[in-house]
């Protein structure tokens, strides 16, 4: 089979490679990948910074893929040669609370990842593609959308009284849109450019934000609540946009904190965060149950995930490249042949 390896740190060792395809064992599955997506994890895991939760070498990137059962190993009885599976970020993690040893594995950390054209599943690490989404668009989803879905409707249980504000134009940031417009919340969304206001008000959005414009956004957001404040604040920037967050969210509200696209530390406003009561918490996707509940939710509401681009498997560097320049609105794709 094809596959894009990592020979070594740094997107230069990034090389495609001829590997024998693999084989499912008792209780596991061989899959067929059709699609995969890239998440800020595969930038961070090429430059070496995921620390203990990565392999350095020799690895196959990517933690997110799509694809149909090409083979059945011995004993599995719920699957069938054909079934469109999307495959779990966390293998092992199939309901609960989050334990060590339920987080390893992750493909394209420590586990070889999708890109590459088979690859081998336990039997309970995959779930069915709703019927409505291509394979490219069901790739997006096992990171990015179920980060969103934990954050949105998983713990915060969003519904049409809340306000939630949304920052970007990212893969969690449009799926947080999606999911909090399906819930019947008001959202907030922030950006950079006036193309990607309108593209956030196409898919929903009540109140835009440009923060270029608007260095205190935090306070914009608070008056476009009567000076209420957000419920929930879906943070993806980290040391950029945190204080900001802060100052946009009500009393006892919430700031799921994601991501850190723009800076990993600074010095926390802590009197802010414990004179308001709020509610900083940390959100790592989740497990394969709240999984299931989300693809649900995602074929009941027709919810279509947004591609910014595709890219053939042999062009892997460039898309990371892509994704790097932070020119993307959604999910950048590679489609596998």
């Amino acid at each position: 089979m094809k596959a894009m390896v990592m020979g070594g740190l740094g997107l230069s060792n990034l090389a495609l490679q001829d590997l024998p395809d693999p084989r499912p064992g008792p209780g596991q599955v061989l899959v067929r990948l059709h699609a995969a997506s890239l998440n800020y994890r595969d930038l961070l895991t090429l430059d070496g910074k995921y620390g203990s939760m990565q392999r350095r070498e020799n690895l196959i990137l990517l933690s997110d893929g799509a694809g149909e059962i090409a083979e059945i190993g011995a004993g599995v009885k719920e699957w069938k040669v054909g079934d469109r599976v999307v495959g779990c970020f966390f293998p092992f993690w199939q309901n609960g609370e989050p334990q060590d040893y339920l987080l390893r594995d992750a493909p394209g950390g420590l586990a070889d990842g999708m890109a590459c054209q088979y690859r081998v599943f336990n039997s309970d690490a995959i779930l069915p593609i709703p019927p409505q989404l291509s394979f490219v668009e069901a790739a997006t989803l096992p990171c990015a959308a179920l980060t969103a879905w934990s954050a949105v409707r998983a713990a915060h249980k969003t519904g049409p009284e809340h306000v939630v504000l949304t920052q970007g134009t990212g893969g969690v940031s449009l799926f947080a849109l999606q999911f909090a417009k399906a819930a019947g919340a008001t959202v907030i969304a922030t950006s950079s450019s006036e193309e990607k206001l309108r593209r956030l008000r196409s898919l929903g959005a009540d109140h835009v934000i440009n923060y270029r414009d608007d260095a205190e956004w935090g306070k914009t957001a608070r008056k476009l609540t009567k000076g209420r404040g957000v419920d929930l604040v879906v943070e993806v920037g980290g040391a950029g946009t945190i204080k900001q967050s802060i100052r946009a969210t009500k009393l006892g509200g919430t700031i799921p904190l994601i991501g850190v696209v723009a800076g990993p530390s600074l010095d926390l406003p802590l009197p802010l965060i414990t004179m308001n009561l709020l509610k900083v918490v940390g959100v790592a996707l989740g497990n394969r149950r709240q999984f299931a509940d989300m693809l649900r939710a995602i074929e009941h509401h027709a919810i279509k995930p947004v591609v910014d681009r595709v890219f053939p498997l042999t062009e892997l560097p460039e898309a990371l490249a892509w994704l790097q320049a932070g020119k993307h609105v959604g999910k950048v794709c590679i489609e596998i042949d």
